[in-house]
């Protein structure tokens, strides 16, 4: 059975019964309102998944109604009903934020096709992306707008805040979900690998050429092409990547022919690409074809007490891993957590959860077991963690877990580390990490780490 809750808005009690009857008899728990004031009311005290409702209500129009809901909870999707379709309220509509537009008469079908996408896509995005806190609503609300569109989007946040993430849930979001998502780290490589590996190359294009090579930009015809780090980009480069946004064309190096592609962009960078515009490091008009729909990753200091959901996400994962069962983190441990800065956002709060797990010898996280940098930049806390010494440490002070800007060093070597265990099987390695294969196989060329020769 459909699990998810509905509100309906109509002020023609019939049209309200008809739907909610369609809603109920497939297991959907729904509740009904007959105007936009009445519907706000009951959202003050109880949160819907999805609310349905006409567009020319008496009073508060259903444009006026989304605009409120979507600026109280950007989560929350909204279907517009009307039995007056103008392109202005579309516009207007899908400027606000609204989910799906549908006329009047709505066919059966056609309203629960649209009601279980909007499920669908819910569910997935909420259990790849954890937390409630406004920063992360909007998040996943622009998330859930932008994905059923074939728009660029840039993607916009501090190293290890989830840029990736939001790139791979866009495309599972998308009608381009059954084709592969491909990604490259355009900081990782010289100009020159980057260019064979965008476009591609010609057989005899350069000395090691000696076979014709498919790009990326022609092997994501039809699907998601994601460019990490584009603000590492030279601007020779980025006037290449350009050439391909506006004119879906590109050649291979060494080619003659011009070779057409259906790819939608998605671009991350930690970057200040405004700024990188007016030291003339970035063009301008890449700028402005990328900026089209930006997404703002928040970071982890930005994010209230999703740091708790995380704290507890990460403490829960590491100790499957590592065959423990942990359920609680201690208020010391926790207060420290929430008062430290996290300058590596969700990476750094990963891998400083994962150390308390192998370091912690009680039934819960304490204290003693975080990192001294979260200890000792909480106020008050660093007396009371060295007051209760470690014994695998014997009293000493650990050093940090993670030298100051040396995240993806300290990711690289958590890679290598599970390689090595699981003998380089590309598999277990991801399950060792917790990560699924294809990610796993983007950060090994990220990092350009490949297995030793025999």
């Amino acid at each position: 059975m459909p699990t998810g809750s509905i509100l309906v808005v109509d002020d023609e009690q019939r049209q309200r019964e008809i739907y909610n009857d369609i809603l109920q008899d497939e297991g959907y728990a729904t509740d009904t309102a007959p105007s936009g004031e009445a519907a706000l009311q009951l959202l003050a005290h109880r949160r819907f998944d999805l609310v349905i409702t006409d567009l020319n209500l008496i009073g508060m129009t259903g444009i006026d109604l989304l605009s409120e809901i979507v600026a109280e909870d950007p989560t929350v999707a909204v279907i517009l009903i009307t039995g007056y379709p103008s392109i202005q309220s579309a516009v207007e509509a899908t400027r606000r934020g609204v989910y799906q537009y549908l006329e009047k008469p709505v066919d059966r079908d056609d309203l629960l096709r649209v009601v279980s996408e909007v499920f669908d896509r819910l569910v997935t995005l909420k259990r790849a992306i954890l937390g409630d806190s406004p920063a992360t609503k909007a998040m996943m609300r622009m998330i859930l707008k932008v994905a059923p569109t074939a728009h660029t989007v840039l993607i916009l946040g501090e190293s290890g805040t989830g840029k990736e993430l939001v790139a791979r849930e866009i495309h599972r979001s998308s009608p381009r979900a059954d084709r592969p998502f491909l990604a490259i780290n355009c900081a990782a490589l010289t100009e020159t690998l980057l260019e064979s590996e965008l476009f591609g190359h010609e057989k005899g294009a350069f000395t090691d050429a000696h076979q014709q090579k498919k790009g990326l930009f022609e092997r994501a015809h039809q699907s998601t092409l994601f460019l990490d780090e584009i603000g590492d980009t030279s601007l020779a480069m980025q006037a290449k990547i350009l050439r391909v946004l506006q004119e879906r064309e590109f050649m291979r190096v060494g080619g003659t022919e011009s070779i057409k592609t259906d790819v939608r962009i998605i671009a991350a960078t930690n970057k200040n690409l405004e700024q990188n515009v007016k030291d003339g490091k970035f063009r301008e008009d890449l700028y402005y074809r990328l900026n089209v729909i930006p997404i703002v990753c928040p970071p982890l200091r930005e994010r209230g007490d999703d740091i708790d959901t995380l704290a507890y996400h990460f403490m829960r994962k590491a100790a499957f891993v590592d065959g423990r069962r942990l359920e609680k983190i201690s208020s010391g441990a926790m207060q420290a957590i929430r008062s430290y800065y996290w300058p590596g956002n969700i990476r750094q709060l990963e891998w400083a959860m994962e150390r308390a797990v192998v370091l912690g010898e009680a039934d819960c996280v304490e204290l003693r077991d975080l990192p001294p940098e979260v200890v000792q930049q909480a106020p008050g806390l660093a007396a009371a963690a060295s007051a209760q010494p470690n014994a695998q440490t014997n009293g000493e002070a650990l050093p940090p877990i993670i030298p100051e800007g040396s995240w993806e060093e300290h990711e690289k070597a958590k890679i290598l580390e599970a390689l090595q265990r699981s003998n380089w099987n590309i598999t277990r390695a991801a399950q060792l990490l917790g990560m699924t294969f294809r990610t796993l196989q983007y950060r090994l060329e990220k990092f350009a780490i490949k297995r030793p020769n025999a």
